[in-house]
C-alpha cells in the first residue's frame, strides 16, 4: 500500500500577499485542520521582488518579506507585472506539474489571472489544466487591457473562495468569484487574513477537498492502463 498517501496528495502552488513571504503564508494555513491540509502537497515560493516598502506583518513575522509586482491605489496600473507572469510561469514548469493554485490577496488576484490566462491559451499551454483555485481575500484585476483577456469568459476551474465579513476587500473579492463557474464561497467574520476555520467552515473545506480528489483520481484512472488500475477502485471509496 505504500505510495497511496502520494496519490492522494493534490500538488498545490501557494502565493503569499504582498510584502510577506512563502513561510508566512505557510504558518497562516497551518491553523486549518490536518484533515484538509494532508490531502495537498503545498509549495509556498517567494516572491519575484524583494518589499520596495514597510510590510504590515513588521513585527509580527520576522523577515526577509517579498511582493510579486507593484500596483496603483485603484489597481489600475501595474509595474513588473509581466516579469512577474514570466518568473511563475518557468517556475510551474520547472517545479510541476501542479493540480491548483492557492493564493492569498495579491497572490490570490495573480493567480486567477495565470488560470485565466491559460484558459485563453496566452500562458502554460503546455502544462495541464488547473483544476483547482483556492482564494484567500483575492481581487480582481481592473486594467482593461487584462479584464478584456484574462476575464474574456467565466473560469471554468473548480474554485473556493474565502471572504471576510470585515475585509477592506470583500466586494472585489465577490466580483472575483463572480469571474468562476459555480464558485464555493466561504464567508468568515474576520478581516483581511487567512482565516481560522470553525467546525462548520472547515468541513465546508474538507467536503470540497475530497470532492477535488475523487475527480482528479477519476481523470487519473481514465489516463491509466488496465493493468495500473487494480488499487485503485478501493483507494476512491475511502475518500
Amino acid at each position: 500500500m505504500e505510495g497511496r498517501d502520494e496519490k492522494k496528495k493534490m500538488k498545490i502552488l501557494c502565493l503569499h500577499g504582498f510584502r510577506t513571504s512563502g513561510s508566512f503564508l505557510q504558518e497562516q494555513i497551518s491553523k486549518w485542520d490536518a484533515s484538509i491540509l494532508d490531502r495537498f502537497d503545498m509549495v509556498f515560493p517567494n516572491g519575484i521582488h524583494p518589499a520596495g516598502g514597510k510590510s504590515e506583518i513588521e513585527g509580527i513575522y520576522p523577515p526577509p518579506y517579498f511582493e510579486w509586482f507593484q500596483f496603483s491605489e485603484d489597481l489600475k496600473e501595474h509595474t513588473n507585472l509581466d516579469q512577474c507572469i514570466s518568473y511563475i510561469c518557468e517556475y510551474i514548469t520547472t517545479n510541476g506539474p501542479f493540480d491548483g493554485l492557492l493564493g492569498f490577496s495579491q497572490g490570490a488576484a495573480l493567480s486567477a489571472l495565470l488560470l485565466g490566462y491559460q484558459a485563453q491559451g496566452k500562458v502554460l499551454k503546455d502544462h495541464p489544466k488547473f483544476k483547482l483555485f483556492i482564494s484567500i481575500s483575492g481581487t480582481k484585476f481592473r486594467t482593461p487591457n487584462i479584464c478584456k483577456v484574462a476575464y474574456k469568459d467565466i473560469i471554468k476551474v473548480n474554485s473556493v473562495h474565502f471572504i471576510g465579513a470585515k475585509d477592506r476587500f470583500k466586494l472585489p473579492s465577490e466580483e472575483l468569484a463572480a469571474l468562476f463557474k459555480d464558485p464555493l464561497i466561504i464567508n468568515h467574520p474576520q478581516g483581511h487574513t487567512v482565516p481560522r476555520l470553525d467546525e462548520t467552515t472547515s468541513k465546508q473545506l474538507l467536503n470540497w477537498t475530497m470532492q477535488m480528489q475523487r475527480l482528479l483520481l477519476t481523470t487519473q484512472m481514465r489516463k491509466t492502463p488496465e493493468k495500473k488500475r487494480l488499487m485503485y477502485p478501493t483507494f476512491v471509496s475511502s475518500l
